[in-house]
């Protein structure tokens, strides 16, 4: 039986290519304990260190056929080991901002979709209460808030005096006023 603690690492890689399963174990039991500091130091997590590394060996076994290392056997883990923690690092700020834009959303954006959604409560409820005037003080509310004519205008569209005109809107914006802030009161609570 060979003895693969023997073995440089230029051997070590050369019998791994040719998918020596010994050699792999040689490898892995040479630098699983310096791979995993080194992983280890740059994550402060055992459990991310530990999955960077077997990452790392995992990958090796499955590129063992086209392994063409550049450089030595040991700058290559490294590289491996250093590639790996970055796109954990990458990922793990990828899920962060993901987070906060959840986050924000809870804190604002049910906010802003709770103001929305009480906005078109409120203006339901308006319309409700100017459907509900006497019919003719609402025509002159409407002519006056909406179409936006003056009081003689909306006078001489009726055939009624301007007077009269100031008088119904004044009439309607003071009963919507108290059935509005009667309303606005309620939805406080809710």
């Amino acid at each position: 039986m060979t003895d693969f603690s023997k073995f440089t690492d230029h051997e070590l890689a050369a019998t791994l290519k040719e998918g020596n399963p010994l050699a792999y174990t040689e490898i892995f039991d040479r630098y699983k304990v310096v791979l995993y500091k080194h992983a280890f130091q740059m994550l402060n997590s055992q459990e991310e260190a530990n999955d960077v590394i077997q990452d790392v060996f995992l990958a090796l076994w499955d590129k063992r056929d086209t392994l063409n290392l550049k450089t030595s056997l040991s700058g290559y883990l490294y590289s491996s080991v250093r590639n790996r923690i970055f796109d954990l690092i990458s990922h793990q700020k990828v899920i962060s901002r993901y987070i906060d834009s959840i986050r924000d959303f809870i804190t604002e954006g049910s906010y802003t979709t709770d103001g929305q959604v009480r906005e078109k409560q409120l203006a339901s409820i308006i319309e409700k209460e100017i459907a509900a005037l006497p019919s003719k003080m609402r025509v002159v509310f409407e002519l006056s808030r909406q179409d936006e004519l003056s009081y003689k205008q909306i006078g001489q569209q009726l055939n009624i005096s301007d007077k009269t005109v100031k008088q119904q809107v004044h009439n309607a914006v003071k009963i919507l006023r108290l059935k509005l802030a009667a309303i606005s009161a309620l939805l406080l609570f809710f």
